[in-house]
């Protein structure tokens, strides 16, 4: 089987391309040469038949990922099917299922057979459950028999954390951080690597990955294990060393004709973002850039999706590819239902925020919002507002005696007066 890449590389155009095509409006010849070059990426593993393919990268607009999945403190599959239904109802491009306790595999199936979106998992969290072994026992080959079983069942994308190899580990050793290693996958192969005295596994089998990827065309998404985990530590020594490891796995990548995506910070200062998107796209040669946030602010407990958005919304204008939602749960439980559709809010803003920036067709729905509001059309708001579920509750609860206005200006709405001006109308702000 090939991958979506070797296609485009010799010049077939696949049923998933079209797809992409149609949906971004971009010519056959773009999409080829860019998913050739590895600056567009298609996450569509062959098992994965439900899926609804979307494009990833250059010139196409900003996709938002979902996290969701159980914990050892909170099992309930039914409330995690229910957030598929959230992801699906605003329209989310990406679901991860992070679940890192128990046999996972059951959910990963039903998750993979029902969902539209792209699946994307991180082997590595159930690599205990699922080899019932502790992480000392585990032999460096066990982990890629995680990576097959999640291929085969349908995943679209994984985040493997190859990054952190001996060099890079060495050079984090060096460097002064305040929180450490944040990332889940991360910190797990790190204490692997130093309790077996080895190599990273997925860095020394990477070779063996690659082959698996290939099988069942599932995109690496290569993790960042040493992203920052608060704005002090962003952009240091270890953060970079990563990245640089990065590329040159994403380039082995590219040759065997594997896709790739890059996975980015985390937390870090709004004036370092976009020299940190810019940096990406340079080192890695224009490989499609996957954030979390970032988040602008470490303070924001209880409101992560606010700092998130504020980072997310940088990051798309400055040229990253797809957001990772962050909920207002970030950092303190598994986030419930209400989170979840906080968190879809947030990034689905920011996502386009972004896309208005880079993308200009891409104003064109904000225009018709602007028509509507000038001709006071309620509906076709609704209609077009990223949750107009919300915004028709919220004007209904406080709903105005004239639709001609709503509740907060009523009758000094300055859209209807200059309505009525523009037609020689006399205005009365006088109630009758």
């Amino acid at each position: 089987m090939k991958t979506q890449m070797l296609y485009a590389k010799e010049g077939t155009w696949t049923p998933q391309m079209q797809v992409v095509a149609d949906k971004e409006q971009v010519s056959r010849d773009f999409l080829l040469e860019n998913l050739a070059s590895g600056k567009i990426i298609i996450p569509a593993n062959i098992n994965h038949t439900a899926l609804e393919p979307n494009g990833i990268g250059l010139g196409l607009r900003t996709k938002v990922n979902v996290n969701l999945g159980v914990s050892n403190d909170c099992i309930d599959y039914t409330e995690e099917m229910e957030k598929v239904d959230l992801a699906h109802q605003f329209g989310v491009e990406a679901i991860m299922d992070l679940s890192n306790y128990g046999k996972t595999s059951r959910f990963r199936d039903e998750l993979i057979a029902k969902s539209k979106a792209m699946i994307g998992t991180v082997p590595v969290y159930d690599a205990v459950g699922f080899l019932e072994k502790d992480l000392k026992q585990i032999e460096a080959k066990d982990f890629l028999d995680v990576v097959y079983h999640h291929a085969k069942s349908g995943v679209d994308f994984m985040t493997i954390h190859a990054g952190i190899n001996s060099r890079a580990a060495e050079v984090f050793k060096q460097t002064k951080r305040l929180t450490n290693i944040v990332s889940r996958g991360g910190s797990v192969l790190y204490a692997w690597m130093a309790m077996k005295e080895a190599e990273n596994p997925f860095y020394e089998y990477y070779d063996d990955l690659l082959e698996i990827c290939l099988k069942y065309d599932v995109t690496l998404s290569l993790g960042d294990a040493l992203r920052p985990g608060c704005t002090h530590d962003a952009s240091d020594a270890a953060q970079i060393t990563e990245l640089i490891e990065l590329s040159l796995l994403t380039q082995r990548a590219w040759n065997a004709g594997v896709q790739v995506m890059i996975e980015g910070p985390g937390h870090m200062a709004i004036n370092e973002i976009e020299a940190n998107m810019q940096l990406e796209k340079r080192i890695c040669k224009g490989a499609p850039f996957y954030v979390l946030g970032p988040l602008v602010t470490d303070i924001g407990a209880g409101y992560d999706h606010i700092s998130g958005a504020i980072g997310g919304a940088v990051a798309a204008a400055s040229g990253a590819d797809i957001l990772c939602y962050v909920t207002p749960a970030e950092h303190l439980r598994l986030p419930n239902l209400q989170d979840v559709r906080d968190g879809i809010v947030a990034t689905k803003i920011a996502a386009h925020a972004g896309d208005i920036a880079k993308l200009p067709k891409e104003r064109a729905r904000d225009d018709e919002m602007s028509v509507a509001r000038q001709k006071i059309d309620w509906g076709r708001m609704f209609k077009l507002a990223i949750d107009g579920k919300k915004a028709k509750q919220m004007f209904n609860e406080r709903r105005p005696e004239e639709l001609n206005s709503c509740s907060m200006c009523g009758k000094m709405c300055a859209m209807n007066t200059m309505n009525q001006v523009m037609k020689g109308e006399e205005v009365s702000l006088v109630k009758e």
